[in-house]
């Protein structure tokens, strides 16, 4: 199959981008508005730009109308700061919720039971249980896009809050103690094999063909893309808990 991106709409061409670039990290934003309201959500547009200083990256679409800035947007633009916070498997649940369209005025800390945890230098509050967060300051936001509608957001990271188990010597973090939950394409995965180079070719020759194993019991070709479910904004239809 080839395909012309030139011919594709965007819901089309994020379908195909979401859908093979697979695992992406997810990065649980955390914000607060210009009048004090604080806001989460999560952002699988997400990697590391930059060592020195250290620098972040995520980028946002607007809501399902394709032209509303999201609140996240709105806060890192207006306050120049945010967090990004590792989901794992325990605040899957309460993550995927966040995705919801709140009212601005809403706390979505509050509207899913969550803990604050203070920051050092931004006012965004941390998500209390998540064992990795990055307190980042705006370096530069681009506009993306033929519409420029899409943001891409570079955060310099000017603290590091690594739960004290996971911080090993000489600066490592202890990665295979860490339930990852990361995006597929309207889906998650969980991060639980490693391995090093080379694989012996009986193993890989026992896989072929495999598909992933469902952790949600669900049937192995199942997909909420396919579903009422899915938005092209990449927001929930139904709010958290």
């Amino acid at each position: 199959m080839i395909i012309d991106a030139a011919e594709l709409d965007a819901a089309h061409a994020y379908k195909l981008l979401i859908g093979s670039i697979v695992p992406r990290p997810v990065a649980w934003v955390s914000t607060v508005s210009a009048e004090g309201v604080a806001n989460l959500a999560p952002i699988s547009f997400f990697t590391a730009v930059g060592r020195k200083p250290p620098m972040v990256s995520i980028t946002l679409q607007p809501q399902a109308d394709g032209v509303t800035l999201k609140d996240t947007f709105v806060n890192i633009r207006d306050t120049g700061e945010f967090v990004t916070n590792l989901v794992t498997l325990p605040q899957a649940d309460a993550m995927h919720g966040s995705a919801f369209g709140y009212e601005a005025d809403v706390d979505e800390f509050e509207a899913l039971g969550l803990g604050k945890s203070p920051s050092e230098v931004v006012r965004a509050p941390r998500v209390e249980d998540a064992p990795i967060s990055f307190e980042c300051v705006v370096d530069r936001i681009i506009p993306v896009g033929d519409d420029k509608v899409d943001h891409v957001v570079w955060g310099r990271v000017v603290r590091f809050h690594i739960r004290d188990d996971l911080y090993l010597d000489r600066g490592r973090i202890d990665t295979a103690a860490l339930p990852a939950v990361g995006r597929l394409a309207a889906e998650y995965t969980l991060v639980e094999n490693v391995f090093t180079t080379p694989l012996d070719r009986a193993l890989l020759t026992a896989r072929d063909g495999r598909r992933m194993r469902r952790l949600d019991g669900r049937p192995t070709d199942w997909s909420p893309i396919d579903t009422k479910e899915w938005s092209p904004s990449g927001a929930t239809t139904a709010p958290g808990r």
